[in-house]
């Protein structure tokens, strides 16, 4: 034991020395240049990571490179350590099984389906939070929140089969938070909002056996499954993933979004800016990070208290600018034009300015090394989840029951820091960039005058081929930026409107797509179709849990059509995902019936049957499949070959 240790430490050394003699070699400019290319295409990032370069602070760039070369047999999905008998790897001709004897196959399937539970459960325990609050508003128990929108409420209380004549707002508001709630541990076996889903869609649901019965049912139904010594089919397990994730998109993220319109506001279409340049030299910034309105609203609304303004004029500063960050910033861009300062490979370049005085965390997403990047600066980290303390942050716990006033004590953090700020280190970049949002499917059914027939008319003469739904994250393995920006660039040229949520829809933002004068990128059809209308050819549709209004956008249209979701001229796709969420994300967009593009590989390339059945076998199932292009130009070659084929189909 003592020998294993002592040839550990060596090579420590070893990694350190090679670091530190990286580091120097990046003292060359041109090296610095190029290394700044390979990791970026956002313009206002560039210059905040030449600064992390050559000061040496770390990024996730620098901890993506000391991570490689990576296990071939992990990144493969042939390593299990489910049980204490393992752990245990796939490695032909050798070792063909595991301890268990579970081949390559079951290992695969069952790692696969372990991600998609825990990306269901993270989604949908968002979608819990939202719902408790409007339970705890509803009884007088929360701090500071109110019904926004009642009559989205009262629709989704119809929707529920609950009375609303000659009833009060919490009355009908504790009715439907209970009902919803109840869903997560259903026994009734079947999810309200699922209903949604056109006829034809539910048949295929039925058919497969993958109707959701509940939504922390289908998670635990997984999770089950994965134990050692239950499920040893592949396709089962691949099944039953389908399932969880149905219960996510149809359950728990609908929940989050539909509910959070209800306390926050359906989001209108609005103006605003997006890019690191979106900091004020001038003033108290405050990045708010991660996915979880609940706080986020409540510190938009602290601002503007009378004490909090004192503070501000008595620190020197000229007024609190708040920037979004991830889908936490995404919510607060569609419902109240609150500037977006990036997204996910952002987070440590906008403390890197200089200019921030907190960042303010709820969970999901976060890198946990942001305090160590936060100790160059004068940047305060707080952590306000109890799901989430991150070491070395402040710790301010918020709940609905003491939102407003813990709000207030993390905004004063915020200004007493302000006079702390070191005015040669701040660096923001120049320029930011306008960003047009608040694409909810209402704002955009109205901006057509209520009816979706002119969108209809519109696909049926040609003059928009379709619909791309662009959605996820940031990746190491891809270019930041570079999957979505030029994925969603091709595709517009091809006339095919493209709607898109979190970081995917940052990204587009920060390139200019989200404006209305994007429309001279389009096509000879969107193009003009756009300009008549002043939209953008890219809609920013919300943070990735409102993918789930996607899903509703489709069923709409396809309940206009009268055919199935499968049958629609639509695509999706994940350029540059990341996390488990993503992975039920486009688990749930194929069992509903729409063809996606991953950008990158999951981890299943060590099992050819687990392959096979997801980029082929579950068209027979679901009428809809995966394909994995990393290359952006002939992803998009994959998705308007789709598009043109179900054109083709519907005779149009």
């Amino acid at each position: 034991m003592p020998d294993y240790f002592e040839e550990e430490t060596k090579k420590k050394k070893v990694e350190i020395s090679e670091i530190e003699r990286a580091k120097m070699s990046l003292m060359n400019p041109e090296l610095i240049r190029s290394k700044i290319q390979e990791r970026t295409i956002d313009e206002s990032a560039k210059p905040i990571i030449e600064l992390m370069l050559k000061e040496g602070i770390e990024t996730v760039w620098d901890r993506f490179e000391i991570q490689q070369p990576p296990c071939r047999y992990c990144s493969a999905g042939l390593s299990c350590s489910r049980c204490a008998m393992g752990p245990c790897r796939i490695i032909p001709p050798v070792r063909m099984r595991g301890v268990c004897g579970a081949d390559a196959d079951l290992i695969v399937s069952r790692n696969l389906l372990d991600t998609i539970a825990t990306g269901a459960a993270a989604h949908s325990d968002h979608g819990r939070d939202i719902v408790e609050t409007l339970y705890k508003t509803s009884i007088g128990e929360s701090d500071g929140y109110v019904i926004t929108d009642q009559k989205k409420m009262n629709r989704l209380a119809e929707e529920y089969g609950i009375p609303i004549k000659d009833r009060n707002e919490k009355e009908v508001a504790k009715d439907l938070s209970i009902a919803m709630l109840e869903e997560f541990g259903s026994i009734k076996g079947t999810l309200t909002m699922a209903g949604r889903a056109p006829d034809q869609t539910r048949e295929i649901w039925k058919s497969a056996g993958i109707v959701p019965r509940g939504i922390d049912r289908e998670i635990v139904d997984a999770m089950h499954r994965v134990q050692m010594g239950v499920g040893a089919s592949y396709s089962n397990m691949i099944l039953q993933g389908a399932r969880a994730a149905l219960g996510d998109g149809w359950g728990g993220s609908m929940m989050g979004t539909e509910i959070s319109d209800v306390l926050f506001g359906t989001p209108r279409i609005n103006q605003s800016t997006v890019n690191l340049a979106v900091l004020k030299p001038d003033q108290v910034n405050i990045s708010l990070h991660g996915h979880n309105p609940i706080l986020s609203e409540m510190v938009v609304r602290v601002i503007e208290d009378p004490e909090i303004k004192s503070m501000v004029e008595k620190v020197g500063a000229k007024g609190i600018n708040l920037v979004g960050l991830c889908c936490t910033g995404n919510e607060l861009l569609m419902r109240k034009g609150v500037p977006m300062a990036g997204n996910h490979f952002n987070q440590e370049l906008v403390i890197a300015t200089g200019a921030l005085e907190a960042m303010v965390i709820d969970y999901q997403c976060i890198f946990p090394s942001l305090p160590r990047t936060a100790s160059c600066f004068h940047t305060k980290v707080i952590s306000t989840s109890e799901k989430s303390k991150v070491p070395g942050a402040i710790h301010m716990e918020i709940h609905p029951e003491n939102a407003y006033s813990m709000a207030k004590e993390i905004v004063k953090v915020a200004v007493e820091n302000y006079p702390n700020r070191v005015p040669e280190t701040v660096n923001i970049p120049a320029n930011p960039m306008a960003v047009t949002a608040g694409f909810s499917v209402e704002a955009i059914k109205d901006a057509l005058g209520g009816t979706w027939k002119p969108l209809i008319d519109l696909i049926v003469a040609g003059k928009i081929k379709g619909a791309a739904g662009i959605v996820g994250c940031n990746n190491p393995k891809i270019q930041h930026d570079y999957g979505h920006v030029n994925l969603t660039k091709e595709l517009i040229k091809r006339d095919i409107l493209c709607v898109q949520t979190g970081c995917a829809a940052v990204a587009s933002g920060k390139a200019g797509l989200m404006k209305p004068e994007a429309a001279d990128l389009a096509g000879p059809g969107l193009g003009p179709v756009c300009k008549s209308l002043g939209i953008p050819p890219v809609l920013h549709m919300g943070s990735c849990v409102d993918n789930a209004r996607i899903l509703v956008l489709v069923a709409e249209l396809a309940r206009a059509l009268g055919v199935g979701i499968h049958q629609l001229p639509v695509a999706g796709a994940a350029p540059e995902w990341y996390s488990q969420k993503a992975v039920s994300i486009g688990t749930y967009f194929v069992a509903s019936g729409v063809y996606t593009v991953l950008g990158v590989m999951p981890k299943i390339a060590g099992s050819e049957n687990t392959i096979q059945l997801l980029t082929e076998g579950l068209q027979g199932v679901t009428h809809a499949r995966f394909a994995v292009e990393p290359d952006p130009f002939k992803a998009a070659d994959l998705i308007s070959n789709h598009i043109g084929a179900q054109r083709s189909a519907l005779g149009i």
